[in-house]
């Protein structure tokens, strides 16, 4: 089942609409400060810690936000079914990265060579806490008040393209990496929530995905350089960017957004169906 709110700030009435657009402000702006403050960026002794704790208290206040702003229990975050389904996921994304990089290898658009592995653990908590802060911000947030608002399509048309747009400020990153990422992503994450009801999954799916394309093949994550990995890989000199995805890396090629689509349509299918038989509320 997915619970959207139907009670407290966003109880039935003519301005719901309303009320749950200025929730989601009031929202977004919170978990924004909680998820990314100026002390983020902490001596790397206790960088992994800050970045963690940071995460366990933006979900802590999001609990509190829904349970007495809400007047519900925040079932989109139980804590019961967070292993399976985050497990789940990440076996999904890790492999669906593995099927867009075997793709790119097999079009003969990107190199692949021995590496040096160095900070794993912390390349783990970047990857985990990418998932569970952007998961937390786009889909608990803002796709699900959207489509309390206005409904599923533009729900996932608006937060999609948001979630697009926010890597542009990302290096090397240009107006079709960011139409890429929204198509393959934004869209694909979303119907990954929708599915279950809950989020653990969409955030399994977005670390392991990061986590396969950074630290294991080497590959730039949305723009950006890793200082060191499994494999080095790069764009074959000479080839196209819209099939390699040029500087900004794998997610801006032609087999991301083919495979992030495809897993889209097949996952939102599922949670239609599954709609037909459990109400949204």
């Amino acid at each position: 089942m997915i619970i959207l709110g139907d009670s407290g700030l966003l109880r039935p009435g003519r301005w719901r609409w309303l009320a749950a657009l200025g929730w989601m402000v009031a929202l977004f702006a919170v978990m924004s400060v909680l998820l990314f403050p100026g002390w983020l960026h902490a001596a790397p002794a206790y960088r992994n810690a800050v970045r963690i704790g940071s995460v366990l208290v933006a979900y802590a206040v999001y609990a509190l936000a829904v349970r007495y702003g809400e007047r519900r229990a925040p079932v989109e975050i139980a804590a019961r079914p967070l292993l399976p389904e985050l497990l789940a996921g990440l076996a999904i994304g890790a492999g669906m990265f593995a099927l867009v990089f075997t793709s790119l290898r097999l079009l003969g658009v990107y190199t692949l060579a021995p590496g040096q592995w160095g900070d794993w653990p912390t390349d783990i908590v970047w990857a985990l806490r990418t998932g569970f802060a952007e998961e937390l911000l786009l889909r608990l947030v803002v796709f699900r008040l959207l489509m309390r608002a206005g409904g599923l399509w533009p729900a996932l048309a608006i937060s999609a393209l948001l979630f697009g747009a926010m890597h542009l400020a990302n290096p090397n990153a240009t107006l079709v990496a960011a139409l890429a990422i929204a198509v393959e992503a934004g869209l694909m994450l979303a119907a990954f929530y929708l599915v279950t009801g809950r989020i653990w999954m969409a955030v399994g799916v977005h670390a392991a995905w990061n986590f396969v394309q950074g630290p294991v093949f080497g590959a730039r994550v949305s723009g950006g350089t890793d200082t060191g990995s499994l494999f080095v890989s790069a764009p074959v000199q000479g080839s196209p960017d819209w099939l390699s995805g040029g500087a900004f890396g794998p997610e801006a090629s032609l087999p991301a957004v083919i495979v992030g689509f495809v897993i889209f349509v097949v996952v939102l299918r599922a949670a239609l169906r599954r709609w037909n038989r459990e109400p949204v509320r």
